[in-house]
């Protein structure tokens, strides 16, 4: 698989400045998502976020779930915009380019408990849609007195929407009703939601560009790999958990038919399937080939090994067991790493996605940047 053919484009990501001087059409960017996302919309509802997250690139925690930037940080960049502050926060946010309504452990589907139950966060997509119509409406409403800290109201029909959600409404049913139950029972409804809140941004909104972001392989994540039986049947040759991500690829491809039938209900607009499967499956698989050491390996967890993940004991936290107090602390090379936490992926992965999608490997159908925006080489 060819994903990493366009090089240059990591030079539009590299790890200078926020801005580069790219020129697109897109006037900002208006992000749904969960913790893949979110840049830090979790932590300022629920405070406050340990180290050693964001110790890459920010050099301190920043409310992003890994140890840099997210991948929505590096289309930014690339894009020429500041990164999205997310609507959830009350200092500092700068909304001219957008905004972010994405929060760790959300869901596409309505939680049915809270957060201290299920672990899942209260703002679901629908949650996130009602935001941003409420951000439009803050917008449009005060566009006439002058204010700076807002886009002006057509930013609505020129931005890029990007969705990047529905991985905790897959894995958080995992045990109770299996992989079959959650794909007939649960992935269905979820599509729909994607679809539905897309069109609803089409009508309501007035969005007309649409990324949306597959799932990953959740079955080669340590969190996921470092819970089954040793010697387990359950892998396929590259350490993954297949029955997992044969799953996945049953909800990509159901995601991919709806969203070819959203296009045809919406003939105006781009709707984009954006493949991350793919491109997280090779680095996974393959991570020496693409300048990375360890696939299937958490950079920061606790418990060394082969997946260096305690299920008990997550990244920055420390807890006594067995009458030992154990920290999950992280590598010193998080760059050499696809994954950060044992759930979410690395700066470096994260750059490696993005440098697939900017030169529109991942694009179904077939999406042309070129057209949208010109990109210059920095170096």
């Amino acid at each position: 698989m060819r994903v990493f053919g366009v090089w240059l484009v990591l030079v539009l990501v590299s790890t200078g400045g926020s801005r580069t001087e790219s020129k697109c059409e897109f006037k900002g960017i208006f992000n749904f998502g969960d913790s893949n996302s979110d840049t830090g919309g979790f932590w300022e509802a629920f405070p406050a976020q340990p180290g050693p997250f964001g110790m890459t690139y920010f050099k301190r925690p920043v409310g992003r779930a890994t140890d840099g930037r997210l991948i929505v940080d590096f289309l930014a960049q690339a894009f020429g915009i500041p990164f999205l502050s997310p609507y959830l926060q009350s200092i500092g946010s700068e909304f001219r380019h957008g905004a972010n309504f994405a929060t760790l452990a959300s869901t596409v589907l309505y939680p049915q408990t809270s957060l201290y139950v299920s672990g899942l966060s209260p703002f679901c997509l629908g949650i996130q849609l009602r935001q941003l119509k409420h951000f439009k409406l803050k917008v449009d409403q005060l566009h006439s007195s002058g204010s700076t800290h807002l886009p002006p109201p057509d930013i609505f029909s020129n931005s890029l929407y990007t969705f990047y959600i529905g991985q905790n409404d897959f894995t958080s049913q995992l045990k109770d009703i299996g992989t079959e139950g959650v794909l007939h029972k649960l992935m269905p409804q979820v599509v729909s939601e994607i679809a539905n809140t897309v069109k609803e941004i089409y009508h309501e909104i007035g969005g007309r560009t649409f990324w949306i972001l597959n799932m990953a392989p959740v079955g080669c994540y340590p969190s996921f790999l470092a819970q089954l039986p040793r010697n387990t049947t359950h892998l396929d040759v590259y350490g993954c958990i297949k029955s997992y991500n044969d799953a996945v690829v049953k909800y990509n491809q159901m995601l991919k038919d709806k969203l070819a039938q959203t296009r045809k209900d919406l003939p105006h607009a781009s709707v984009i399937l954006v493949d991350v499967y793919s491109v997280m499956l090779e680095l996974f698989r393959h991570p020496k080939k693409h300048g990375l050491q360890y696939g299937p390996k958490a950079c920061c967890g606790y418990g060394g090994g082969e997946y260096n993940y305690h299920p008990q004991v997550l990244c920055g936290n420390s807890k006594v067991i067995d009458g030992n107090n154990i920290s999950a602390t992280a590598c010193e090379d998080p760059c050499n790493y696809v994954s950060w936490d044992g759930i979410h992926a690395t700066e470096a992965a994260n750059k490696l996605v993005t440098a697939a999608i900017l030169n529109g490997s991942t694009f179904d159908p077939h999406f042309s940047l070129s057209k949208r925006c010109h990109l210059r080489d920095e170096r």
